[in-house]
């Protein structure tokens, strides 16, 4: 008996270390010290928890921008985005009325910049940062994906972004910015501040993911599905859209999550 009992535990395959470790980083400063010295407000808000896989190399990382209409929300790293092999930074940024655009947009670059320039020290790679968030956050990454100028005042390319995934983005300009200048948020506008106004053929590919057309907030769902036709007609060959059927505008998250790393996991593959 003790033979067979030895036999069998030769042929069990031994598994050590499987189960990945994580090191959280809180309320690190994106913008440099001379920037937060002079305005409190950036100081203060204008930081990123950072969450990554300790001693794995070349991981990917994942970017996301919270919700809450570019006046309310905090910084957060989602449960869902946690022990799935990828880092994930949780950007806070300046919110309306107290910071008026584009002062959260540069915010957004400035943070995503900052993603680019570091976490290779930390053991990921700069080829594989994706960019996502839910609602106003959706619209900070593509806002700074799009309009190349945003990061492309850190010397990045916007192009590097490894691919935007924008959770119930809005694509027209933002109903925040709209009410800044007296707009009314049933108004629909395109200009500098709308993602839509910087369509291009050579932009990263892109996953656009609303709620239920009948349940999302205003026009959210037509927004982005005519995002997908002009970024077509513009020539960009990698622009998909996902409706998620019975989900509202805050709940869709928990149907886009599994979309999302579902996304990253076959488009690593082909990075690799």
């Amino acid at each position: 008996m003790r033979k067979i009992i030895i036999l069998l535990l030769l042929t069990i395959p031994m598994v050590v270390n499987a189960q990945q470790s994580y090191v959280t980083v809180k309320a690190v400063p994106y913008y440099a010290d001379s920037i937060r010295q002079k305005d409190a407000y950036i100081a203060s808000q204008c930081v990123l928890d950072f969450y990554y896989p300790k001693d794995k190399k070349d991981f990917a990382t994942v970017v996301w921008f919270h919700g809450g209409g570019l006046t309310g929300g905090a910084r957060e790293i989602p449960q869902e985005l946690k022990d799935k092999g990828y880092a994930v930074i949780g950007v806070g940024y300046r919110l309306s009325p107290k910071a008026k655009a584009p002062a959260y947009i540069e915010d957004a670059a400035a943070a995503v910049a900052w993603a680019f320039k570091s976490i290779a020290q930390y053991g990921g790679s700069a080829k594989h940062i994706y960019l996502t968030g839910h609602s106003a956050g959706g619209y900070l990454a593509m806002m700074i994906t799009l309009n190349k100028a945003y990061l492309g005042k850190y010397g990045i390319d916007a192009n590097s972004v490894a691919e935007l995934i924008p959770f119930s983005g809005q694509c027209v300009t933002h109903y925040t910015i709209r009410q800044e200048h007296g707009i009314k948020d049933t108004q629909p506008t395109i200009d500098e501040f709308a993602p839509l106004y910087w369509v291009r053929a050579d932009a990263p590919p892109m996953l656009l993911i609303t709620g239920d057309a009948e349940m999302e907030l205003l026009g959210r769902y037509e927004e982005n599905a005519y995002m997908l036709r002009m970024m077509k007609l513009a020539g960009h060959k990698s622009t998909r859209l996902f409706q998620l059927q019975g989900y509202d505008h805050g709940g869709m998250p928990a149907g886009a999550f599994p979309l999302l790393l579902k996304e990253i996991g076959a488009r690593e593959k082909m990075i690799k």
